[in-house]
């Protein structure tokens, strides 16, 4: 039980540190000029990527999120999100570009932490949106057909 509520305590003090990034995080994209469907687009799918998926397992930042973009979008934003999609996973990619040049410019994350965001977007999004439409194909029902980890 102490390790649960360490888990808790943990979570509970990441979240707000990300209240105030992610209000940060809208104060730059408006400066940058995007349009506010795209800002809310863009906060929505942080908040979900920092505030659910890294603190599923075990509390991580944002900032150490900067190296586990290729599990969620790769296998658990498909098997756990009923809204993934081509298109989704399009705006993921380009909202992970932009938080983690935000945190970059904030000082937040190093420019070798951007850089493999970046690198990581650009030689595994095809390979995403492959799974995806494998994970979407109901003549495929052996997993070991959709992950390559199986």
């Amino acid at each position: 039980m102490a390790d649960y509520e360490k888990y808790k305590k943990e979570c509970k003090k990441i979240k707000k540190e990300n209240e105030k990034l992610l209000e940060d995080f809208l104060n730059w994209l408006a400066e940058k000029g995007l349009s506010s469907k795209t800002i809310k687009k863009h906060v929505g799918n942080m908040d979900f990527y920092i505030n659910e998926y890294l603190l599923y397992y075990e509390p991580k930042t944002a900032a150490e999120g900067a190296y586990h973009i290729d599990d969620f979008l790769g296998c658990w934003f498909i098997k756990k999100a009923m809204w993934a999609s081509k298109t989704s996973i399009n705006d993921y990619t380009a909202g992970f570009k932009k938080f983690y040049k935000f945190m970059l410019e904030k000082g937040l994350i190093a420019k070798e932490d951007y850089e493999d965001v970046c690198l990581t977007i650009k030689e595994k999004k095809a390979d995403w949106l492959e799974t995806l439409e494998r994970f979407d194909d109901p003549d495929i029902t052996d997993p070991g057909e959709i992950w390559d980890f199986f």
